[in-house]
């Protein structure tokens, strides 16, 4: 599986953006997908998570209320739409795809990254103050 990230950009804080993970190379329904960023001089952390059918989402703490997870998969694509940005969201963001025909439910595997087995190039999100 094939994974593109797009969307990034600069933006105000208070602003929204929107990012796409088109995937590609696999049967897209089969993997639960999620987003992950990394700040500078900082590990890779969890933002949000969908399962196959995007019934069931999961958010980092520190994005809920303000990001939501999508998943079109007739599109084959995941969206993580952003709002109320602050600054504090200024980092890479990666689209990561789980292995095909795994599914679990809970959060706790959705944070693991290492439950995932497909990872996006990333793309920069910059807040400005």
């Amino acid at each position: 599986v094939q994974l593109q990230a797009s969307g990034g950009g600069l933006v105000q804080a208070g602003g929204s953006l929107r990012l796409s993970c088109a995937a590609s190379g696999g049967t897209f329904i089969n993997h639960v997908m999620g987003w992950f960023r990394q700040a500078p001089g900082k590990e890779r952390e969890f933002v949000a998570g969908i399962n196959w059918g995007g019934v069931s989402r999961y958010y980092a703490d520190s994005v809920k209320g303000r990001f939501t997870i999508s998943r079109d998969n007739n599109k084959n694509t995941v969206i993580l739409q952003m709002n109320s940005l602050i600054p504090e969201d200024t980092a890479v963001y990666y689209c990561a795809a789980g292995p095909a025909g795994t599914s679990y439910s809970g959060s706790s595997y959705y944070k693991d990254q290492r439950k995932y087995a497909y990872w996006g190039q990333g793309t920069l999100v910059t807040v400005s103050s």
